[in-house]
């Protein structure tokens, strides 16, 4: 592969001549601008600065506060589950209040980055932070497993729409060399989100659990009015509704979610429901790479739609194909430690839900200035590499220290752990850039989605091997260790998470106790080492991404409303269009 794309540069949609109509978001049409075809710029390139008025500042805080939401929602659950699955007498379904979340928010990824070229930018994204809305209220009110289940689906549309938009506005707005710097303050939010939903869940639940997901209907509702009136990016409409409608690759999104549902059923139900021999899990296993592998075939056959689901040429760039694993990666080490973190604390050190969330805080307060930094610096030095080194570096030498852990180490020890594991956070704001930086402007709500993609599957996985993992192990560990045949029973037939309750354990007599607690700790060193291979790979991977430069400039036709009529007015007085264009903006 190399280190360009193979399709030709197409000239940016920036450059169209003034007869081209302008769209306001607010008015509810659409607009598209990664059709492929486009007629010839009438006028020259021309490279427009980002705007920094107060109606650009004013972008960010809703857009921040739903990252929150969202990124809160992803992991909130990694402390409140327990609680949940015990009152709504779930069973072994439990998972599914984690993957149903991560299934809607991962396959719909891609649509939405096609939806924000159809539909501009800002509807998608009030319509996905609505239904992050209505589906806390589900969840927040479920009797049933089911009803939770529906909840968590429902919620993770809304957040595939946070995700993507949130992302991509980002893009829009401002020019690649400047983007770390805004989306470090982004992805800082999100860091804090992601890292504070397990304390905030221990909170919560020791008062009652769907409190966890009704707090998010006052911050919803008043989200939605802030995007209401702030979130107005103006953009241009190039061709009809129906031209831009058709252009969606419907049948490229369907095999791609249905490929994506085959492998979750197979890793929820593995060493949990049925062994991996079981055919119940081979089958849908393949079924799924599979599927994977006939949607990427059709995406490059002469069938697929004007705008692919994920295009071709995401991964004919060496730069963004690296970039894609490397986000992978990333993601799944992210969620691989903010799940298993707190078990060892609540099952090891048998600190309570609430404490075991504030024994987290010192990744948080680390993480947060780290994807700062990480913004600041990619900005400053335009080089990603450099950052993308120390983040995985860091990663892997926490992973390796995680090891050590044991039912004897200090506050200092864990605390010193995490700080070292929170300076990856640099990599937080410096990922996608990279991936931007390999493609024209024109393609950056296609790589943006792409890269979201690739990153949301990443935290199904990090969620599905150390849980593979994990159960394998202590189900070993529990014949080996445990004396207690009823306890055995408990907690050594796929249970052992659901399971994890520092109270549950204190009850135990002595020696059964201390025997679960070693079958824990020798448990998840195993888990550990595992994602220690996982860190060092992404170590190595970095030594085969290429330096793109970032570029200093931004040419695009999603612009606030004002910056939009500013770009008009140069772009009309460079140009001698034929008698009769004219300027039509709204």
């Amino acid at each position: 592969m190399s280190d360009q794309t193979t399709q030709p540069m197409a000239a940016s949609p920036a450059t169209a001549s003034p007869k081209e109509k302008h769209a306001s978001d607010s008015d509810g049409t659409a607009g598209a601008a990664s059709l492929p075809e486009t007629k010839p710029p009438l006028v020259p390139e021309v490279d427009q600065p980002a705007a920094k008025g107060w109606k650009f500042w004013m972008v960010f805080p809703p857009l921040c506060v739903a990252t929150l939401l969202m990124a809160l929602e992803s992991t909130v659950t990694s402390t409140a589950l327990p609680e949940i699955a015990a009152a709504l007498n779930s069973g072994d379904n439990y998972v599914w209040f984690l993957n149903g979340y991560l299934l809607t928010a991962t396959i719909f990824l891609p649509l939405y980055g096609q939806f924000a070229d159809v539909f501009g930018r800002r509807w998608p994204t009030i319509f996905g932070v609505a239904v992050f809305t209505l589906g806390s209220g589900i969840s927040g009110g479920a009797q049933s497993t089911g009803a939770m289940i529906a909840g968590r689906l429902v919620q993770g549309l809304g957040a595939a729409g946070i995700t993507s938009m949130t992302q991509i506005i980002v893009g829009d707005l401002v020019p690649a060399r400047e983007r770390p710097k805004h989306m470090g303050v982004v992805f800082a939010v999100f860091g804090v989100g992601t890292a504070l939903g397990p304390p905030v869940g221990g909170v919560i639940v020791a008062h009652d659990w769907r409190w966890v997901f009704w707090l998010n209907l006052p911050v919803g509702a008043v989200t939605l009015v802030m995007q209401f009136l702030f979130l107005k990016v103006a953009y241009v409409k190039r061709a009809t509704l129906r031209e831009r409608v058709r252009s969606i690759d419907w049948l490229g999104n369907v095999l791609l979610g249905a490929s994506v549902v085959a492998v979750l059923i197979a890793l929820s139900w593995a060493d949990v429901r049925y062994p991996w021999s079981s055919w119940r899990v081979i089958v849908p296993l393949v079924v799924g790479f599979a599927g994977f592998l006939g949607f990427h075939l059709y995406e490059m056959s002469p069938w697929c739609a004007p705008v692919p689901a994920i295009a071709p040429y995401m991964w004919a760039s060496r730069a963004s194909a690296v970039g894609l694993v490397l986000s992978f990666l990333q993601s799944m080490l992210i969620y691989w430690r903010t799940y298993f973190l707190p078990l060892y604390f609540q099952a090891v050190l048998l600190a309570s839900p609430a404490r075991s969330g504030v024994l987290l805080l010192p990744t948080i307060l680390m993480g947060i200035p780290a994807a700062i930094i990480g913004g600041g610096w990619l900005s400053r030095s335009g080089r990603y590499k450099p950052i993308h080194f120390f983040g995985f570096a860091s990663t892997a030498l926490a992973t390796g220290l995680y090891i050590d852990l044991g039912k004897d180490s200090s506050l200092a020890k864990v605390v010193l752990y995490q700080i070292v594991c929170g300076l990856g956070g640099v990599l937080l704001s410096a990922m996608v850039p990279a991936i931007q930086a390999a493609h024209p402007q024109s393609r950056v709500a296609a790589a943006t989605s792409t890269w979201n993609f690739y990153r949301s599957f990443g935290a199904i996985w990090g969620i599905a091997i150390p849980a593979t993992v994990f159960n394998s192990r202590m189900a070993a560990e529990v014949q080996a260790r445990v004396s207690d045949a009823k306890v055995r029973a408990l907690i050594g037939s796929g249970d052992a998470y659901a399971r994890v309750s520092s109270a549950f354990i204190s009850s135990l007599p002595e020696p059964v106790q201390s025997q679960v607690v070693d079958a824990y700790r020798e448990t998840l060193r195993l888990v550990w080492i595992v994602c220690l291979a996982f860190s060092v790979l992404a170590l190595l991977l970095v030594f085969a991404e290429p330096e793109i430069p970032l570029k200093e400039t931004l040419v695009s036709d999603y612009q606030l409303e004002g910056a939009r009529k500013s770009q008009d007015d140069k772009e009309a007085a460079v140009a001698t269009p034929p008698s009769g264009l004219e300027a039509e903006a709204k």
